[in-house]
This record gives C-alpha cells, structure tokens and sequence, in this order.
C-alpha cells in the first residue's frame, strides 16, 4: 500500500452531500461560526424555519376532524401506490429550487435518526439549532403554505387545524426550544376565530400565521373581529410569503429565478398596502403583525410609493393620520431572510428606514436553498452590538413574551 509523501499535498476524498446527509454534517461549518462569533452568550430566535411536513402526512391526515374527509385521506394513502400527500394543491413539477439535485437538502432531509423517544422531526429541528446556535426556532410548515390558492376553501380548514393539533402534540409537547404559529385558515374568519380561541395561551404556540399566497382582502370587515381577537390576546400575527407560479401576474415570467425573486415579495407586497391604507394599524394599535420571508428590499420600495401617492390623495386612506411609511416602521416587523445584501449602502439604508434595532427579527429558512446563518447579522459593519443583539433574539422575546436566557450548547 502506498504510503502519504509528508510535505505533498494530498487529494482529499470528495465530499458529497445528497438527501440522506446528516444535517449536522451539512452545517457544520454554521456551528463553527457560531463559536468563532461567540453566539453561545447571545440570545438567539430563528422566526422562520421549516420543516417538510408531507414526510408526516399519514399521521397528520388522521387529525382531520371531519370522519368522512380523514377516511378519504387514509384510503388515499393506503391504497394508492406513489399517491401524493392528499388533499394538498401546489406546484406540483414547478419545484426547481434545488437546481437540478445540486442543492439537495432543498429536496427534503430523509437522514438517519436513531433517537425514537421523540418524533423524527424534533431530532431535526434540535440538531438545526444546535448547528445554528439558535435557543428557539419557529417551525412554519412548507408546502402547506399554498392552501390559499386551493380550489376547495373547505379543505384549508380541515388541513389546518389537523397541522395543528399534529404540531401541538408531536413536537411542541416534546421540546420547550420549539414554537410555532398557529396556521389560520384565513378563507374562514369564523373557524380563525376558533383555531385563536383554542390555542391562545398553548404550549409552544407564540402567535399565528397566516399563508399569504391568495387573493384574500385583508382588509375585508369579515375579519376585523378576529384582528381584535388576535390583538386582545397579545400575541402577533404574520403573513408568510411563498410564491405561486400560476398567479396571473407572474404567468409571463418564464424563468423560476425570476418568478421566485418577485413571487416571494408580491403577495405581502399587495397585503401590507392594503392593510396599511385602509388603516388597520390605525384601529388595532395593539396588533402587533410581522411579514416573514419576501426580504426587505420591497420595504423602502413600498413606504416611498406609498407616502408620494398618499400626500396628493389623503382623502382617499381617511384613517390615516400619519405617513403610510410611519405606520409600517412602527407597527410591523420584518424578518432579514432572505436579506438583499449585495448593495451594502442600499441594506443599510433599508435598515435605517423600517428601524431594524426594534422592528427587525432574524429568520434562517432553514432547510431551503437560501437559508441564512446569524452571522448575516453579527457581521454588518454598520450596526452596534446592541442592535445586533435586538435582531437575532431580543426583538423576538419582546413580541413573542420568550425569556431572553440563551439556553443552547455549542
């Protein structure tokens, strides 16, 4: 056998990362920043991580309240070979994010666990905060985030409150380091009412979410009890971005770059406008409403147009006593993934402008293709260590009521 040369260089095996990596392989370099940053004295919130939770659908079906609906889906995944997870709309062969396989954990994380004292997926999320170095994460689930573009209203009812009580009883029970926001069927006002009322004040539940792919008026009256109901109990609400290739407006974009950069932003875009000029934050002070994972680039795009129209027709946003972008910089907040940051001038711009010590909450995205580490943050030349700080976790355990004890080993 021959021996190494000492002194010559030798070719390392090639490392390859495919579905069935362990995670913990995968961000072993996220853990090793985390420690040359010191993040092990920071507290830490990672407000928008994800999970597939089509690997689950079979135990999730069989929370569906409906007896005739949760016989149908456990027929459906019983008797049919290779059958999609049922009831789900969705862009079905659209998925291109993982870029042909070379980005794979895109795809799914199907590694091996050995631990069966726990579900599978809470030995997943702890080992993506420990890499991280993240003391809490919000799990939000993924393609659950097109239900409100599903042609059957009735069926974003039945698959969310089934996600729910499933979240609630398989991973929120199971660590205290995991949240979730309670995902709303926002098709319903009555039955959003009704997820609120039952799970306001529930282990691991700090808030609620709401998929804003759809073409819901959020400003519509239908909803305004359940804004005071949300408001009353102290907990926030957040829109989670997600694209949708078949929305007329992005119909005529032909590459899923570039309907992904804009399918992403769009839908907040849309909703934060109307929910600022027909004055909600006006008549819910207290509200307190975050838009997750479109960036922030659109924020000063927005808070500009929005002012230059509105200071030639007041009259037509009578609620507002104040500059729209006013209301947008003190009465929501953001999450920096993905955070645009090929223009620094233009990010510190950006942050200046929605007032990101306050109102900024870090979010990884984890597992996608463009998850980011806290070192997005600890590493921008303009902010203090203070503001630092506030973004990665103390922004969070202000509007989620966490105790900002960092408590994760690295």
């Amino acid at each position: 056998m021959n021996q190494p040369v000492v002194g010559v260089p030798q070719m390392l095996p090639a490392q390859v990362i495919d579905t069935s990596t362990d995670s913990r392989e995968i961000l072993r370099h996220a853990k090793i920043a985390a420690r040359r940053r010191k993040l092990q004295d920071w507290f830490v919130v990672d407000v928008d991580a994800h999970h597939v939770e089509t690997v689950s659908w079979q135990e999730i079906v069989q929370y569906i309240d409906d007896p005739v609906i949760r016989d149908q889906a456990l027929h459906f995944h019983r008797d049919r070979i290779g059958a999609p997870p049922y009831g789900l709309n969705g862009d079905l062969g659209l998925r291109y994010q993982s870029v042909g396989g070379r980005i794979p954990h895109q795809d799914g994380l199907r590694e091996k666990v050995e631990d069966v004292s726990v579900h599978r997926d809470v030995t997943l999320t702890r080992r993506a905060m420990d890499s991280l170095g993240v003391d809490n994460m919000v799990v939000f689930p993924t393609p659950m985030l097109f239900l409100g573009m599903h042609p059957q209203p009735e069926m974003e009812i039945w698959l969310s409150r089934a996600y729910n009580k499933w979240m609630s009883e398989k991973l929120l029970s199971a660590d205290d380091r995991i949240k979730f926001l309670a995902v709303l069927p926002f098709h319903s006002p009555e039955e959003c009412e009704r997820i609120v009322t039952e799970s306001a004040g529930k282990k691991g539940i700090i808030g609620f979410a709401i998929p804003s792919t759809r073409h819901s008026a959020v400003h519509h009256n239908k909803y305004m009890r359940l804004y005071r109901m949300i408001e009353e109990t102290g907990m926030p609400l957040s829109f989670h971005a997600g694209y949708h290739w078949d929305d007329p407006s992005l119909k005529t974009v032909n590459r899923f770059l570039g309907m992904h950069a804009l399918g992403f932003a769009w839908p907040n875009i849309v909703h934060c406008t109307n929910w600022v000029l027909n004055g909600i934050p006006a008549r819910f002070p207290k509200l307190k409403v975050i838009w997750i994972e479109s960036g922030l680039a659109w924020v000063p795009f927005v808070m500009q147009r929005l002012d230059d129209q509105f200071l030639m027709r007041p009259s037509e946003a009578p609620q507002l006593k104040r500059l729209p972008s006013e209301y947008m910089r003190d009465h929501c907040w953001y999450t920096t993934q993905p955070m645009e940051s090929t223009n620094m001038k233009g990010l510190e711009c950006t942050l200046d402008m929605i007032k990101a010590d306050t109102q900024l909450l870090y979010a990884s995205d984890w597992p996608h293709f463009d998850f980011d580490l806290p070192s997005e943050i600890t590493d921008l030349p303009f902010l203090s260590e203070q503001a630092k700080r506030n973004i990665l976790g103390l922004n969070a355990a202000r509007i989620f009521n966490l105790d900002p004890k960092p408590v994760k080993q690295l």
